[in-house]
């Protein structure tokens, strides 16, 4: 599945016929996959990345690195993977460049860089419910990142607000492909028969009522049959073995990520889609992907009352506390005739292209001769 940032760098490369990106995931953390009882493994290393429609070979490159200890236990951990990545960078002949940073976990990398730098801020991982060393740790990359970033982007009113630096502040929103999600698309096969009500996003803590979806699927399974719906989950599931047992349990179905492509089908066949979100300081510093791709299949949708949808006046959005959920789920579906489909576009939604464009003009403007750090 796509999130912002590849969307962006997929349109930049198409856009920009002489640029090169080398595109950071990140690390394989073997311990970890260890304590969750998942198979360690290293890092995928350097290699080409996926093929995309009019970009040539050689101009996208993947890097993973592997994390071997916990920063706990390795308090140098960032800036080894900060030396990684310069080692790859000069590998490919990447001398002059701008970096481009997400994770405030990377803000190791402006010490062992002179590249000017870009802060694209899309979560506010400060508010989140972190351990006092994580947060401590969060909040003091952060604060590096805004003090030496040339340019700070970030995708929502909320963080326009809260994160101030030294460096102009560019609000820049998501957006969505709108001629892929408008293109009438069959049923994915691995979609329950009957009545669905869908969700598409990463299905995490920080974000998910994993409660709330419980008990939706709980509600619609013990209606009559009118309202009788399977509550559908597609997205990486990063939860732990108690709410995902909790989820199953209460016969949600849990599908796992699926191909970006892949994403409107999912969408289009739903009766409803659904926003079961926590609503806290975190969430509210989001600008969900979910808030233009919703929209674009014109589709009823429920959603707790977080940002964006809460301040949305349009007749096929609900929101409503999550102690309410899944009667309000229900309700809706009940008013929703059956046979999924496409409806209307929901209003004027902002499309990827525009946003790359805005996007590739603050790159533009890190060519200035300013460094990132005194």
């Amino acid at each position: 599945m796509w999130r912002r940032n590849q969307h962006l760098v997929a349109g930049l490369l198409r856009a920009r016929p002489r640029l090169r990106v080398l595109f950071v995931e990140p690390p394989a953390d073997p311990l970890h996959a260890l304590i969750r009882r998942g198979p360690p493994r290293r890092g995928d290393g350097l290699r080409p990345g996926p093929p995309l429609d009019g970009v040539g070979d050689g101009r996208l490159w993947l890097l993973q690195l592997t994390k071997p200890l916990p920063r706990r236990l390795d308090p140098h951990a960032d800036r080894r993977l900060a030396r990684g990545v310069q080692r790859a960078s000069r590998r490919l002949g990447m001398k002059v460049g701008a970096l481009w940073v997400n994770d405030p976990s990377a803000a190791a990398w402006l010490e062992v860089t002179a590249w000017p730098a870009l802060y694209d801020i899309t979560d506010d991982w400060t508010a989140a419910h972190r351990n006092r060393a994580e947060a401590e740790r969060l909040v003091a990359n952060e604060r590096l990142l805004l003090d030496r970033c040339v340019e700070v982007t970030v995708c929502s009113p909320a963080l326009a607000e809260r994160k101030q630096g030294c460096a102009p502040t560019t609000l820049i929103t998501n957006g969505v492909d709108l001629a892929l999600y408008r293109t009438p698309a069959p049923r994915p096969a691995d979609l329950p028969a009957g009545r669905l009500v869908v969700y598409v996003g990463t299905i995490h803590r920080d974000r998910f009522d994993v409660d709330a979806c419980a008990a939706t699927a709980r509600a619609l399974t013990a209606r009559g049959t009118s309202t009788k719906a399977t509550v559908v989950l597609v997205g990486p599931a990063l939860l732990d073995a108690v709410d995902d047992q909790a989820l199953r349990s209460a016969g949600v179905v849990v599908l796992g990520p699926r191909p970006f492509d892949s994403v409107p089908a999912y969408l289009q066949h739903a009766d409803v889609l659904l926003v079961p979100h926590i609503v806290d300081a975190f969430t509210d510093s989001l600008d969900p992907l979910k808030l233009y791709e919703y929209r674009a299949v014109g589709r009823p949708v429920v959603s707790t009352p977080v940002a964006g949808f809460r301040d949305s006046t349009s007749a096929l959005v609900t929101t409503v506390p999550a102690a309410a959920f899944g009667e309000a789920v229900a309700d809706v579906l009940e008013r929703t005739p059956r046979g999924a489909g496409l409806g209307p576009v929901d209003g004027d939604v902002p499309t990827w292209d525009t946003q790359v464009t805005r996007f590739g003009d603050v790159l533009d403007r890190l060519r200035r001769p300013v460094p990132t750090r005194p």
